[in-house]
């Protein structure tokens, strides 16, 4: 793999543009074109852009302007709410903190981790489930706490509509992931970039390259893109620019040990060279800890093998943090 920062533009036809107007409403008909969609997007790279999600682009906005304030905090500010004070992984991230990309430099980037809002009460926290909890709240941005949260609600009904059509595209009932969508584990993490160096440390980018952990990253850009996608079949890195008002939709490592890597989880990084900061936000929909992850048997063809040993959510998970936390 070429360790050039550099990136080709990426061409629609590379990255598809799924219309789901209507989704919520859909008809069986309308649904399985749909899915058929999904089906060429995640059998290629597992990237897609889609439109017509129904969140609001004044939603997105207000978002990422949280983000922008939050980021732009004093540093003793932003350590008042350190995640490294909270048991279950919520909270602020900095600078050179994580490592993606094994034997790179440490990621160029500053984030916040945000979940659900769970008491301590609650069933799934009283047991100790991973990434369970209450999380950390910045004093003085009183408007945080609920727009983020309202936005995490807002995308695992997305998130949830949108592992229907994977079920359907792989010839399932449109509900078989319903106990995986059921409590899930979801992260919306605010990420900041700062502009990428002039003379970067060997191997320095704003995010190393990687797969994701989970099940579905939807992905929330500023105009300041720097997302790159690997291309195996051209063996080089894709721009996938910024399209106003969309989420780019990815598929995590859950999804291709679900279908044996039939379903793409492929490499991306983050470079940023726009000469600005750069802020995006993704959501992590993760699914149920205690389901199970084994490799679904419609999708192996005559005389294949599983490549993966069966799991679950919560400790797949578990193994994908140790790895890029140490």
């Amino acid at each position: 793999m070429t360790h050039s920062l550099l990136a080709r533009s990426v061409a629609l036809r590379e990255l598809p543009i799924i219309d789901i107007t209507g989704l919520e409403n859909a008809d069986m008909h309308r649904l399985r074109e749909l899915a058929l969609q999904v089906k060429a997007a995640c059998q290629d790279k597992g990237f897609f852009y889609i439109t017509g999600h129904g969140i609001e682009t004044s939603v997105q906005e207000t978002l990422l302007e949280q983000a922008k304030r939050f980021f732009s905090l004093p540093d003793d500010e932003k350590r008042k709410v350190s995640k490294y004070l909270s048991p279950v992984n919520r909270g602020y991230e900095p600078l050179g903190n994580q490592t993606l990309e094994a034997g790179a430099a440490p990621d160029l980037k500053e984030g916040f981790y945000i979940g659900p809002e769970l008491p301590a009460e609650h069933p799934l926290v009283k047991a100790g489930k991973f990434n369970f909890g209450a999380n950390q709240w910045p004093e003085s941005l009183p408007e945080f706490k609920s727009v983020t949260l309202k936005y995490i609600n807002d995308l695992a009904t997305l998130a949830t509509r949108l592992m229907g059509l994977i079920a359907l595209s792989l010839d399932l009932h449109h509900d078989y992931f319903a106990h995986f969508c059921r409590d899930p584990l979801m992260v919306l993490r605010m990420l900041h970039y700062p502009p990428q160096p002039a003379n970067p440390r060997p191997g320095e980018k704003g995010c190393g390259a990687h797969t994701d952990f989970g099940g579905l990253t939807l992905l929330l850009q500023d105009k300041n893109g720097g997302l790159q996608v690997w291309d195996h079949e051209c063996g080089e890195w894709l721009q996938a620019a910024p399209i106003p008002g969309s989420f780019i939709v990815n598929l995590g490592d859950m999804i291709a040990r679900w279908t044996n890597d039939h379903y793409k989880s492929t490499l991306h990084r983050v470079i940023n060279i726009s000469g600005a900061a750069r802020y995006s936000v993704p959501f992590f929909f993760s699914g149920n800890p205690d389901h199970q992850v084994a490799c679904l048997t419609q999708c192996l063809t005559p005389g294949e093998e599983a490549k993966y040993p069966p799991t679950t959510v919560e400790d797949h998970l578990k193994n994908m943090y140790k790895k890029t936390y140490g």
